[in-house]
């Protein structure tokens, strides 16, 4: 059951959400799918709204990335997000906890028949329809201070941190 918002909880959550702007430039707000291609491969922090309900459920920061020999930055992390390559931590983790919790769900992934974990992360991740919004930013450490400032403004708003 979804605890009740009340007006005031969703005055203050809005005007968290206008104080980003006062810490970065982040891209206009676009589907998750459509908006991988286009990432950069650069340093960087990206949020990830629930469609449905228009709460930002994730804050996350990548670096270079570098592990393929070109850098991956916002490109790579959000990618991996997508396929479900980190199906026991960080947000595909919340995804597939709260999907796991859906017996519909987890009925219509059984009647498909015996998937890996990651398969199943990534449908957790898509079932949740998600878009997306970054900040480039220079270098990692520059990535988890604006990170750690973005948590410190939004927490208290509906997102899924541990």
């Amino acid at each position: 059951m979804r605890a009740m918002t009340t007006y005031a909880d969703e005055e203050a959550r809005l005007a968290a959400y206008a104080g980003l702007a006062d810490l970065a430039e982040w891209s206009p707000w676009a589907t998750l799918a459509e908006a991988v291609p286009e990432a950069p491969r650069r340093p960087g922090v990206y949020l990830l709204l629930e469609r449905s309900t228009r709460v930002v459920r994730h804050v996350g920061h990548a670096g270079e990335r570098a592990g393929s020999g070109s850098p991956q930055g916002l490109y790579g992390r959000l990618r991996a997000t997508i396929a479900g390559h980190d199906p026991v931590t960080g947000f595909a983790e919340a995804a597939l906890d709260r999907a796991l919790a859906d017996p519909e769900w987890v009925g219509e992934r059984l009647a498909a028949g015996p998937a890996r974990a990651r398969v199943w992360a990534a449908a957790a991740v898509r079932r949740l329809e998600l878009d997306v919004s970054w900040s480039a930013c220079p270098d990692r450490e520059e990535a988890r201070w604006l990170e750690s400032r973005v948590v410190e403004l939004i927490r208290p708003h509906g997102l899924w941190a541990r």
